[in-house]
């Protein structure tokens, strides 16, 4: 009978051992219940360098459509890098041409009180980062949603582009810049921009689903 407890003991241990693996938390400073799985090392490793060039300027181009329940699918960037800013006295501009998208941001953004710290802005995000006239911290690029349709992958790899160009100028050498959706069919939303990139002296720190890039002068 013990043998049989102490196996049934071993398995159970096993099993919860198992999944707690597979559970990619950002805790502690995201509660240990939400899974970030393939975006877990890159956000962990941007939420590092953000506290290390003390950061004052976020941008995100796509806000965060589901909040904290997308997790899983979209990654809940608009609060991660929000909760950020909130603790480090910065701010998050979240810019995306979706009313509707901007609509539910906000409810989500006001439930999770980072109003003060994260501006939400409708308008397409090229025109956006045009605009934008201060020095940028961290660029997050997760716009123009990407799909099997090869055309459209083709004019959200030449949208991300834009957006880089658009607001290079107010790039500088510690600047981060985190590209989503990247490991996916047809090289992903960064294909394009990233290869733009390299030929500037931006250099590819981490390439998983999303890639982190630093500049060839960024100061450890």
């Amino acid at each position: 009978m013990y043998n049989v407890i102490l196996f049934v003991s071993i398995v159970v241990g096993l099993f919860f051992t198992g999944k707690l693996i597979k559970h990619k938390s950002l805790y502690p400073f995201m509660p240990l219940k939400y899974n970030f799985k393939k975006r877990r090392v890159t956000f962990k490793k941007v939420l590092e360098l953000l506290s290390q060039i003390n950061a004052k300027v976020l941008i995100e181009t796509g806000t965060s459509r589901e909040g904290l329940k997308g997790v899983k699918s979209q990654g809940a960037a608009s609060i991660v890098f929000g909760k950020w800013a909130k603790e480090n006295e910065a701010i998050l501009h979240s810019v995306d041409i979706s009313e509707e998208s901007i609509r539910v941001a906000k409810m989500e953004i006001e439930v999770q009180k980072l109003d003060k710290y994260v501006e939400l802005h409708l308008s397409d995000s090229v025109e956006f980062l045009t605009n934008f006239k201060e020095k940028v911290d961290l660029l997050y690029l997760d716009s123009y949603d990407y799909s099997e349709d090869v055309e459209v992958q083709k004019k959200s790899q030449e949208h991300h582009l834009k957006e880089f160009k658009a607001i290079e100028n107010q790039l500088h050498k510690n600047s981060i810049v985190l590209i989503d959706d990247c490991k996916l069919p047809g090289g992903g939303k960064g294909k394009t921009v990233i290869a733009y990139m390299q030929t500037k002296g931006w250099q590819i720190l981490i390439e998983k689903y999303q890639v982190l890039l630093l500049h060839k002068d960024f100061t450890e």
